[in-house]
């Protein structure tokens, strides 16, 4: 069963306002005890290690949806 973490805000994750139980959803996990391990690493650094694992003819960086895919998901 998922709680609030019981930790200061932002629940250990250096991402504020990000319950621990959200992200244990995000990442499809039965237990909030196992998405800990992943809220330790700090976000640039997590980047860094994606951006080194996409193809070469991809851009380093984060996708930006265009303002038509926003537009349409906003309207969900």
């Amino acid at each position: 069963m998922l709680k609030p973490c019981d930790t200061p805000p932002p629940c250990g994750s250096s991402t504020p306002g990000i319950d621990t139980s959200v992200i244990a959803l995000w990442l499809g996990h039965e237990q909030i005890a196992t998405t800990g391990i992943h809220l330790h690493a700090d976000l640039v650094i997590k980047q860094q290690a994606l951006d080194r694992t996409r193809p070469p003819d991809i851009p380093a960086g984060r996708h930006q949806p265009d303002d038509a895919l926003l537009t349409w998901l906003t309207n969900l």
